[in-house]
C-alpha cells in the first residue's frame, strides 16, 4: 500500500519534524493541526490545515477538530470495496493513509499538584483516540503510527519499499495503537473512578486526593525484558515496568555490568532497595530469598557492611547487597577481601575507582538507582481468578509513640536499637524476630509458622554467627501469643523488646518481661509481611 497522503497531530512532538520531512521527501501530501502545523510549517514544510482541508474551522475552543467525514471516510475507506472507493470520489474526499497521532497529555496534566478537575477534563482528548481507532480498524487500508519511536522504521521501509509499507507493519502499528488508546482511556477512567464524591459541582477547586481503590481498577505495565525463567527453570517470566515507576523504585534501575537479571534476582533486589532507603544514616542491607540476613547503619557505608555482613556470614553468600550511598572503591575492596560472593549490588552512586575494580568481576550484577520517595502504588498480588490491593506498609514509629508496659524501662540507647529493630522486622517474612545491637542486626528468624520457633532460629542464627545477644534488644512483627517467646529470647541474652501488643494474653507476656527484668514496649501496630 502506497502512502500518498499523511494526517499528523502530536502531543508529543518528539522527533515529528524529522518524521515530516522523511514523508514529504518522499512525496507524502501531509495534513495537520494547530500546533503540529505551525511547526511543519516554520521549518518550511508544505502543510494543509486540517481547517482548510474540511472546510470547517476548528470550534469549541479546539475541542472539534477532526471530527470531520472528509477526516475519517479518509481513514476508513476499504480499498478493497469498490463501493467504498465511489462513495469518496462523489464526496471529493481523498485517501488519508497514514496517520501519525499521540494524545493529550492527561498523565502529566493530573500529576500536577493542585490540577483541577476543569484541567483534567479539557487534557481527555476526543478527536485523536478517534483518529487513531480509526486507522488502526483500518489496518488494511491506512498506517497508525502513535509511538516516535517508530518513525524512524516507517520511514525506512518506505524508502525501501518505493513508498509502501508492508501489510504486517500496519498490522503490528495497529496493535500498538490500540494498546495507545487502551491505556489512555485507563488512566482516565482509573483517575475520575478514584474521585471523591461532589467534585463535579465545583471543577474550578483543586482536585482531591484520588481514593486509594477505585470501583473498577485498570493496569498498565510496558514488557522491559523478557527473562530466562522464573522461581524455577521450568517457569516463563518477562519482568514489566509501569509506564512512569515512581521516583527511587527499583524499576528505574540502570544496569552498569553483569550477567542479565533473573526473576529472583529482580524480586530480592526489590525487598532490599525498600529496606535500605528508609534509613537516614548510611546503611548497608544483605538479602537472600527475599529476606534480611544482615542489616546495619553506621557512620559510613564501608563500617554499615563490615557490620551487615557478620550477621550471617553463610546467608550473605550469593546474596543482593543495598547501600543508600555512593559506593567508594573502599567498599569494594572489603567485599573482595573476604571473597563475598555477590548476586547484585544495588547503590544510588558508584565512584570512578569502585566501577573500575567491580569491572574485573564480570559475572557481578550492578545497578544504579537513582534515590527518590515518590509515593507508591498500591501494592497487589495475584490469587487465583482475583488480585489483592492494599496500601504500602508505611508506618514507622517514633519515640514519643512507644508505651513502656513494663517495670523497667528502656534506656535511650536501647530505644535507639529498638526502633532500628522494628524497622528492619518490617522486611522480614512472617512470623519475623529481629535480635539487634549497636545498629546492627545479630539474629534474624524469618518465615516461621510459630512465634517461638522464629525467637529460637534468630538466636541459633547469632550463636553460629559468634555474636553475643547480652543485652540486645529484641523486635517482633506481632505480638507473642505466649510467654514462651519471651522466655527464649530472654534466656538468649535480650534486654529489651519492642512488639505490637494487643494479645488476649498480654498480661501474661508482660509479666514474663517483668520476671526476667526486661524493658518492654508497645507500638499498637504490627508488620505482617507474606
Amino acid at each position: 500500500m502506497k502512502i500518498t497522503q499523511a494526517l499528523i497531530s502530536v502531543s508529543d512532538k518528539k522527533g515529528v519534524l524529522e518524521f515530516a520531512q522523511g514523508l514529504a521527501a518522499l512525496g507524502v501530501k501531509l495534513l495537520s493541526t494547530g500546533g503540529t502545523a505551525k511547526l511543519l510549517q516554520s521549518a518550511g514544510l508544505t502543510v494543509t490545515e486540517i481547517g482548510d482541508y474540511t472546510g470547517f474551522p476548528e470550534m469549541l475552543d479546539g475541542r472539534v477538530k477532526t471530527l470531520h467525514p472528509k477526516v475519517h471516510g479518509g481513514i476508513l475507506a476499504r480499498r478493497d470495496l469498490p463501493a467504498h472507493l465511489e462513495t469518496l470520489k462523489a464526496h471529493s474526499i481523498p485517501t488519508i493513509d497514514l496517520v501519525c497521532v499521540n494524545l493529550y497529555p492527561f498523565r502529566e496534566t493530573v500529576a500536577k499538584p493542585g490540577v483541577t478537575l476543569a484541567e483534567a477534563i479539557e487534557n481527555i482528548d476526543i478527536g485523536g483516540p478517534a483518529m487513531v481507532r480509526s486507522a488502526a480498524k483500518n489496518y488494511a487500508g491506512a498506517a497508525i503510527v502513535t509511538d516516535p519511536a517508530d518513525y524512524a522504521l516507517v520511514l525506512n521501509e518506505l524508502k525501501t519499499g518505493d513508498g509502501a509499507l508492508k501489510l504486517s507493519t500496519r498490522f503490528d502499528l495497529a496493535k500498538k495503537a490500540f494498546t495507545h488508546t487502551a491505556r489512555y482511556d485507563s488512566m482516565i477512567a482509573n483517575w475520575l473512578t478514584a474521585e471523591a464524591e461532589g467534585i463535579e459541582a465545583e471543577p474550578e477547586k483543586p482536585a482531591p486526593t484520588p481514593a486509594q481503590f477505585p470501583e473498577r481498577l485498570q493496569l498498565a505495565f510496558d514488557r522491559a525484558e523478557t527473562l530466562r525463567y522464573g522461581e524455577n527453570p521450568h517457569q516463563q517470566a518477562a519482568f514489566y515496568r509501569e509506564p512512569a515507576p515512581r521516583p527511587g523504585s527499583i524499576a528505574t534501575y540502570r544496569q552498569l555490568q553483569g550477567k542479565e537479571l533473573s526473576y529472583n534476582n529482580i524480586a530480592d533486589s526489590d525487598a532490599a532497595w525498600e529496606c535500605v532507603k528508609t534509613f537516614a544514616a548510611p546503611a548497608c542491607v544483605i538479602v537472600k530469598h527475599a529476606n534480611p540476613c544482615g542489616v546495619a547503619i553506621a557512620s559510613g557505608l564501608l563500617e554499615a557492611y563490615e557490620k551487615a555482613f557478620k550477621t550471617d556470614t553463610v546467608s550473605a553468600f550469593g546474596g543482593i547487597i543495598a547501600f543508600n550511598g555512593e559506593v567508594d572503591i573502599d567498599v569494594v575492596e572489603a567485599m573482595s577481601a573476604k571473597k563475598h560472593f555477590v548476586e547484585v549490588l544495588i547503590a544510588p552512586a558508584f565512584t570512578d575507582a569502585a566501577k573500575a575494580l567491580l569491572s574485573a568481576k564480570q559475572n557481578l550484577r550492578v545497578l544504579e538507582v537513582p534515590p527518590g520517595h515518590g509515593a507508591r502504588a498500591l501494592e497487589l498480588k495475584r490469587v487465583g481468578g482475583g488480585l489483592l490491593a492494599q496500601t504500602p506498609d508505611n508506618f514507622n514509629i517514633e519515640p514519643e509513640n512507644l508505651k513502656v508496659v513494663t517495670q523497667k524501662a528502656p534506656t535511650p540507647a536501647q530505644i535507639e536499637d529498638m526502633l532500628f529493630a522494628w524497622r528492619v522486622a518490617k522486611f522480614v517474612k512472617s512470623n519475623a524476630i529481629v535480635f539487634c545491637g549497636g545498629g546492627m542486626t545479630l539474629g534474624v528468624g524469618a518465615g516461621q509458622m510459630s512465634r517461638v520457633d522464629s525467637t529460637r532460629i534468630a538466636s541459633i542464627k547469632a550463636k553460629n554467627a559468634g555474636l553475643a545477644l547480652t543485652g540486645s534488644v529484641v523486635a517482633s512483627d506481632a505480638f507473642f501469643p505466649f510467654r514462651d517467646g519471651v522466655d527464649v529470647l530472654a534466656e538468649a541474652g535480650a534486654a529489651a523488646v519492642i512488639q505490637p501488643g494487643g494479645s488476649v494474653r498480654d498480661e501474661e507476656v508482660i509479666a514474663a518481661a517483668n520476671d526476667h527484668g526486661l524493658a518492654m514496649v508497645f507500638t499498637g501496630a504490627r508488620h505482617f509481611r507474606h
